[in-house]
């Protein structure tokens, strides 16, 4: 998308934004009857024509609205006024945005050009349509049109992933992905199979794979910055490809959901892609244990006993409590291999945190109450909600088993999410930084673009912005 800092004398399309007082102001200058039709209300459209042009007014809603609200009347727009926009020069309208709120508003004309499955054919994409704003310098409209690029790049990778069915995106399909993203950005790329995970002693993680017709891939992508001391965080991103529950199976019912179960994965390759685009001035350790969790005569039990990566003991209790498994090994690897400043997880861990939170906002855990606050503000502002849920020691006594050091559910009813954490605060080697989000009603709902439940996106815009600001 093309921004240019310049007024033709005439265009034939014009997107005119309003707040509602914007309009009060100025719907004089205007045909009256337009002011029953439109009140620069959120999300109202109307389009005006005359013999010149055609004039899309976009409502926004109240004044002193937040930022990422112009984003979602952006993408709106974009989704629902695709046929009728033409792919030419067209004026932009709007005084009263400032910089970070006309970067909102672009990135979300961008993201609402998302459909699966993704193909460039929304105008916003084609080579003749610009955008003519006169209000920032054309040094600053680069920086917009670079990062909203960007940010577009990463988020419409994680909803593509997201949104693929199973058999096409096996651990194969999904590795091969990972590897030619590696080379476009120059990541370094690295995938353990089942020998090499055996003798790393990476077993919680070989525990999930091992009834899969796939070979193991636990993968390792890292982004490097060329400016001295920067630096390093560590991304864990749960990536089950696909959920059967394994021998604990699911209910049938909404089984084909399940492609979803990579939610944390994806988000966490969007943020990549994001960090590479941008060339930002941090490193960046990223770990994706890819696997199913297929049932066959090779898949694990409940009762089995596993070794993980750090010499702890798990009796599985329950197959379908395998993203806790792959996380273990993947935490404990990332935290004794690399010296990271913070360390964070993502997954769609549990149905306790749709249950207890459904589609509103995410589930956080932390260890560090700076990094709490820290992802409560960011996710606060790019309305990637967290809510922040105790770790409290008392949660520990639901994991200790009989048989081993610990047990992978609690037999109890309640509160699973925060046993889950508590799980996998066992794994995270007394690292003083961590946070672990379960985005498991987030990661995969109602949106714009489809008509059953799909890929949102939740987690790029997050970690972006944490990433961008962490200094």
């Amino acid at each position: 998308m093309k921004l240019i800092n310049k007024k033709n004398k005439s265009y034939s399309q014009i997107f005119q934004l309003f707040t509602e007082e914007e309009w009060t102001k100025s719907n004089k200058n205007y045909n009256k009857n337009i002011a029953s039709l439109f009140s620069g209300k959120k999300n109202e459209f109307f389009v005006h024509a005359n013999e010149e042009s055609i004039i899309y007014f976009i409502g926004l809603g109240k004044s002193g609205i937040h930022d990422f609200e112009i984003q979602q009347t952006a993408v709106k727009f974009s989704q629902t006024q695709k046929e009728k926009l033409q792919a030419v020069p067209t004026l932009i309208l709007a005084d009263f945005l400032n910089e970070k709120q006309f970067e909102e508003f672009i990135t979300g004309f961008l993201i609402g050009t998302y459909s699966y499955p993704f193909d460039k054919n929304h105008p916003f994409w084609n080579t003749k349509f610009e955008i003519h704003f006169e209000n920032l310098s054309q040094k600053k409209l680069d920086t917009i049109s670079t990062r909203a690029e960007a940010l577009t790049a990463g988020q419409t990778a994680c909803q593509e992933w997201l949104n693929k069915p199973a058999n096409l995106k096996t651990p194969v399909i999904l590795s091969t992905y990972l590897k030619n993203m590696a080379k476009k950005y120059e990541l370094k790329y690295t995938a353990f199979n089942r020998k090499k995970c055996k003798e790393l002693g990476l077993n919680a993680y070989l525990s999930v794979n091992q009834g899969s017709a796939y070979d193991a891939a636990f993968t390792i992508l890292e982004y490097k910055t060329t400016v001295k001391n920067a630096k390093t965080i560590g991304l864990v991103g749960k990536c089950v490809v696909f959920d059967t529950g394994g021998v604990s199976l699911k209910n049938p019912d909404n089984m084909h959901y399940m492609k979803s179960d990579m939610g944390g994965a994806t988000a966490v390759i969007g943020a990549l892609i994001y960090a590479a685009e941008m060339k930002l001035p941090l490193n960046i350790v990223a770990i994706l244990p890819i696997t199913d969790n297929a049932i066959s005569e090779k898949a694990f039990l409940p009762s089995d006993v596993i070794t993980a990566y750090n010499g702890k003991t798990i009796e599985v209790l329950n197959t379908d409590a395998e993203g806790r498994m792959i996380l273990a090994d993947s935490l404990s690897y990332l935290a004794k291999n690399y010296k990271t400043e913070l360390l964070i997880d993502l997954a769609t861990l549990t149905g306790s945190s749709v249950r207890m939170f459904g589609d509103t906002c995410g589930a956080l855990f932390s260890n560090n109450e700076e990094l709490k606050n820290l992802l409560i503000r960011t996710g606060d502002k790019t309305n990637q909600r967290l809510w922040n849920l105790p770790l409290w020691d008392i949660w520990k006594d639901d994991i200790q088993s009989d048989v081993a050091d610990l047990k992978n559910i609690s037999m109890k009813p309640i509160g699973d999410c925060i046993v889950a954490a508590k799980f996998l605060e066992q794994f995270i080697e007394n690292h003083p930084k961590w946070a672990h989000l379960d985005i498991a009603g987030v990661a995969f709902g109602s949106t714009g673009y489809a008509k059953e439940k799909a890929a949102t996106g939740f987690g790029v815009q997050l970690l972006a912005d944490l990433i961008e600001n962490y200094h």
